[in-house]
């Protein structure tokens, strides 16, 4: 008897000690643990907030690609964030989607036109309203600083690949590279071999995502390809919808039992993409399933719940709020261990 209670209490010891450890990490660790042991996390879905997440139920409510929309996604609990790299005329890294600053901003032209002392003069717009923050353009060090240790941060590369060994030297700086993601789209051979290389050259030690779209890559035997040569933590599938057909009824050729195989195999996420593109019909890379089904005709299941039935662990949106949401109600996340409902921050407080 005293073995069995000096066992049990060593067991809660143990338990206790766990916890606290588990307690301390930082936040991103907690993700990156999920984000890296994809097959000890398929009954919870992460979110990724599209250009740092500056949407709520089809409105902008923070200028894009801000430190507020970040704030802001950090707030409602999502776990990834993604925004857009480019160059100022100096060779500074900027955080900006366009090429040009006219819609995002108050200043006009070209983004490689202006210094980065220009760009800082440039302050951001919130688009749909017209308001002007007080926020200006945001290096690529700002944003990391702002994500580090918080939230994983996923870095869409608008320049050339050759240009990656240079961000990722800037994170690798601050002590962040394996809370940053990239990504790179894959179809033959002659990508992964390119992919390969360019990827070398930057040093290892981040997170690479490849890109597989239902327009070249028809088979999931592919997948097992990439995860040879990549081993990623998650791959992101694409089904386009070009025209005004109805909703894809299977998910299409990468969402199938297959690819789920291939995903399990490889312990990798299924990542699904359900933001708008603009000028693009409705659920452009989601078969017509996007956020535009999800929240302007209200039906989340027929969006998000088809694609998590689908086998998608990721879901990079621009309603993240909307879709945390429904993931919580409907099962689908899992609080971590130092969750805890945050304020957010008002997103007015940085507009005149």
């Amino acid at each position: 008897m005293r073995t069995l209670w000096l066992s049990l209490a060593l067991s809660a010891a143990f338990a206790t000690v766990a916890g606290q450890s588990l307690a301390g990490e930082s936040r991103a660790s907690q993700i990156l643990d999920r984000f890296e042991h994809a097959n000890q996390w398929r009954d919870h879905v992460m979110i990724a907030a599209h250009r740092a997440g500056s949407m709520q139920a089809g409105k902008t409510l923070y200028a894009e690609n801000s430190l507020a929309a970040v704030e802001g996604s950090i707030a409602i609990g999502a776990e990834i964030v993604e925004v857009d790299v480019r160059r100022a005329k100096d060779g500074a890294f900027v955080i900006m989607h366009d090429s040009w600053l006219d819609r995002t901003t108050t200043c006009k032209g070209e983004v490689a036109s202006y210094t980065l002392a220009e760009l800082k003069k440039c302050r951001l717009v919130i688009e749909g309203t017209g308001a002007v923050t007080n926020e200006t353009v945001s290096t690529l060090r700002e944003m990391l600083l702002t994500t580090r240790d918080r939230i994983l941060i996923h870095l869409d590369n608008k320049l050339e690949v050759s240009d990656l060994p240079g961000m990722i030297a800037e994170a690798r700086d601050l002590g962040m590279a394996d809370q940053v993601i990239v990504k790179e789209n894959l179809w033959n051979r002659q990508r992964i071999d390119a992919a390969s290389a360019a990827l070398a050259k930057a040093g290892g030690g981040f997170q690479f995502m490849p890109i597989l779209a239902d327009d070249a890559v028809h088979d999931a035997a592919f997948a097992g390809e990439v995860d040879k040569a990549f081993a990623p933590r998650a791959i992101e599938l694409i089904t386009w919808r070009n025209g005004a057909e109805t909703l894809t009824p299977t998910g299409g050729p990468l969402f199938g039992n297959h690819m789920r195989a291939e995903a399990a195999r490889g312990d990798w996420h299924v990542w699904a993409d359900t933001y708008a593109i603009v000028n693009k019909p409705g659920g452009f890379l989601a078969g017509g399933r996007g956020d535009e089904l999800a929240v302007a005709a209200g039906l989340p299941r027929e969006a998000w719940g088809f694609w998590v039935d689908h086998g998608a662990t990721i879901i990079q949106t621009d309603e993240p709020k909307a879709a945390i949401a429904w993931l919580a109600a409907n099962g689908y996340r899992v609080p971590y261990a130092t969750e805890s409902k945050h304020a957010e921050p008002a997103h007015t407080a940085s507009i005149n």
